[in-house]
């Protein structure tokens, strides 16, 4: 077969990992490599409904796409490449062409400049995205970008369909539903708003990591059913372990960092708890690099009504949580998506106790941990 011949960009180079000693949380691995057989994903659905019942975050390991060897006619390093690109191969002034409708259309497809959000003390974030939509031709993209399409395209067709899918067969299976019931809910052609978001954070000043208490985005938990972070060395993401502290999430060469959401907890009736989590300051070793992030945010098609699965044995069994009174008051996909976006760091905070501050998106709490 011959070679796949790809358009040249500059190659990103990887900040070397942390030697700092750090409080790693202990997650659980689990080796995608099982999903082949009906044994092997039983025996996964277990390991995951453990993880998710205590860290809410693990590792996916043996996924199918490898470092340095192309499969499917991608690269794992070639993919942080073209990353890059949305940013340092984009002029300021051509991004300010493609700025996601974040505040009035409550989507994040396109750009998030930096300074948009308010983090805390009147400190604005200095992370800037990049986000595609599962659906490549949503929206068109800057001049840098369009030669890498059809790859940027190929790996959202992995995340969305190797990755995702796979995953929800086995949330389902914890929860003793079809295999199917998640994976119905996301069609990769559906009509929502699933994305690879292109992350890059920046160092801010020291006066400002001081008014922020070193915390560059609160804890928080996602907006929709499944998280697929690609493991990056920069260590500054941390998760809320159930002993009330905050632990590092250990970089695993070539691994995925995991975890769900709040659609997913709504689906579940509270079986699958969001996990909370956040982004600080990198260790001091860390403190002069960049750091590029490559993540997959999936969301049901939009108007997929986010009322839990009440068919389930398992929820029968032990009872169903909703947030709130009645199903009917449920929200779609859709409204939960852009009542969220369009509030997150844009809108004044309630704050409670023990560090919680909080709002309210279609009648449900929303709470932030600073």
């Amino acid at each position: 077969m011959p070679s796949v011949v790809r358009p040249a960009v500059p190659h990103y180079v990887a900040p070397p990992v942390t030697k700092e000693s750090l409080e790693y949380a202990d997650l659980a691995i689990l080796d995608f490599s099982k999903t082949s057989t009906a044994e092997g994903r039983a025996e996964l659905a277990v390991e995951l409904r453990d993880a998710m019942k205590t860290h809410g975050f693990f590792y996916i390991i043996n996924h199918g796409l490898t470092q340095a060897e192309a499969v499917i006619n991608l690269q794992n390093d070639r993919m942080f490449d073209i990353a890059d690109v949305a940013f340092s191969g984009v002029p300021e002034e051509e991004k300010l062409n493609y700025l996601a409708n974040i505040k009035d259309g409550g989507s994040y497809q396109g750009y998030k400049l930096r300074e948009f959000w308010v983090i805390d003390s009147g400190v604005r974030d200095q992370i800037e995205h990049y986000n595609v939509n599962h659906d490549v031709t949503r929206k068109q993209h800057p001049q840098a970008v369009r030669p890498l399409i059809p790859e940027i395209d190929a790996f959202a067709q992995f995340n969305h369909l190797q990755v995702l899918h796979p995953l929800l067969r086995l949330f389902a299976m914890g929860l003793e539903l079809p295999e199917d019931t998640f994976v119905n809910m996301h069609n990769f052609d559906g009509v929502g708003e699933s994305y690879a978001r292109r992350s890059h954070s920046y160092p801010r000043p020291a006066e400002d990591e001081v008014k922020a208490k070193q915390v560059w985005l609160k804890g928080h938990t996602d907006i929709g059913t499944i998280t697929i972070l690609w493991s990056q060395p920069v260590t500054a993401l941390q998760v809320l372990m159930p002993d009330g502290k905050w632990r590092y999430i250990r970089h695993i060469e070539n691994a995925l960092v995991v975890n769900s959401g709040d659609s997913m907890e709504f689906l579940s009736g509270g079986f699958y708890k969001p996990t909370i989590h956040r982004v600080v300051q990198p260790p001091e070793d860390q403190r002069g690099y960049e750091r590029l992030c490559l993540i997959y945010f999936a969301m049901t098609d939009d108007d997929v009504k986010l009322v839990p699965r009440a068919e389930s044995p398992v929820l029968q069994k032990h009872g169903i949580e909703r947030r709130w009174s009645d199903d009917a008051d449920a929200p779609t996909m859709e409204a939960w998506r852009k009542g969220r976006t369009s509030a997150y760091g844009l809108v004044d905070l309630n704050k409670k106790e023990n560090g919680i501050e909080e709002n309210v998106v279609n009648g449900i709490s929303v709470k932030h941990y600073n």
